[in-house]
């Protein structure tokens, strides 16, 4: 796994929401600075904690002039249901096929319980207006995420 760092350019990618319309990486940084976040699976409990905090925190976050996309390997339906359920106030991407989480470098070798399978590893990136990476958050708690990001975002 080779995971992007901060100034490199992020990926161009295009993928469907929960309501399986198409969002461009390209269209979203024309309106600012983009957080987009990876998590394993939706509804799960780690994520779900994850999930919540950036809702509870989004007006914070957009004061600083940053909009926040998660992305798993969930189908659009997946995503509609958590988003739903948990009345999250941002957008959720399905990327499948794991094509994004690649080229982000997100994609790998993980260990659970004993277990080793390839999955999504929990990382963000913090992409500025001009698509490169500004910063990445790879050291958090899933209850703590949020504000690893706001404190980054307050020194900026």
């Amino acid at each position: 796994m080779n995971t992007l760092k901060a100034g490199d350019k992020a990926p161009q990618f295009t993928l469907p929401d929960a309501n399986n319309n198409d969002v461009a990486l390209a269209t979203l940084l024309q309106q600012g600075r983009v957080l987009v976040y990876f998590y394993p699976k939706a509804m799960t409990p780690g994520c779900t904690v994850q999930a919540q905090q950036l809702r509870d925190h989004q007006q914070q976050l957009s004061d600083h002039g940053v909009q926040v996309v998660g992305i798993s390997t969930d189908e659009p339906k997946r995503l509609a249901k958590f988003t739903e359920r948990d009345q999250l106030n941002f957008t959720l991407l399905g990327d499948v096929d794991h094509q994004v989480a690649e080229a982000f470098g997100v994609w790998g070798l993980k260990k659970f319980m004993g277990r080793e399978y390839d999955g999504l590893h929990r990382i963000s990136f913090l992409i500025n207006q001009d698509g490169n990476i500004a910063h990445v958050f790879d050291k958090f708690k899933t209850k703590d995420h949020h504000q690893v990001v706001l404190d980054y975002l307050a020194q900026t």
